[in-house]
């Protein structure tokens, strides 16, 4: 949700409290949606998301090229969901190093079936819960250009933006630089 991510890094700049956050998305529609209740539960994924970044991220997702913000928001998403790191660090750059050039459905089973084995409590994820979570990495990494799209499943690396990288570097998140350089 890069549009949506970009108002809510944006608004997030003027502190908000909870009142004035609910008059934004429910009374001005700050993302725009239908159903006050799906800007409230987008805008709350956002928010946990972006909250795993300081201000000056904040500001660059808001203000800076397509290309800044849209892979500050992949840092978000990696630092916010250890499953979208695991993921890219065992399969994503496992397919790199092979030289396989896209992923597959089979990949997320694998992948599973090794998280099964670190934490038992994914053992009793309903398939459903499963395959959303499949389109939602998918869906992550095509926004993010490290997919050619969630379809095809091609990969497509990218390098780091230099002040993307310069960002995490100050504020000491290397094993990040690690995870998203070698993609």
């Amino acid at each position: 949700m890069p549009l949506e991510s970009r108002r809510i890094a944006a608004f997030l700049l003027g502190r908000p409290d909870d009142k004035a956050w609910k008059q934004a998305l429910v009374d001005d529609n700050l993302l725009q949606k239908k159903a006050p209740a799906t800007a409230l539960r987008q805008a709350g994924l956002i928010r946990k998301r972006l909250k795993t970044l300081d201000d000056t991220g904040w500001d660059m997702i808001a203000h800076r090229e397509k290309e800044v913000s849209i892979q500050l928001l992949l840092v978000a998403a990696a630092k916010h969901s250890q499953l979208l790191a695991d993921y890219i660090r065992d399969v994503y750059i496992g397919h790199q190093r092979r030289l396989d050039l896209a992923l597959s459905p089979l990949d997320w089973d694998g992948f599973l079936s090794e998280c099964r084995h670190r934490d038992p409590s994914v053992a009793h994820w309903s398939a459903a819960t499963q395959a959303k979570l499949f389109q939602v990495i998918r869906r992550i990494l095509a926004e993010a250009n490290y997919l050619e799209n969630s379809g095809s499943m091609k990969l497509t690396p990218q390098s780091l933006h230099p002040d993307v990288r310069h960002y995490l570097s100050a504020h000491g998140d290397t094993a990040l630089i690690g995870l998203l350089e070698r993609v």
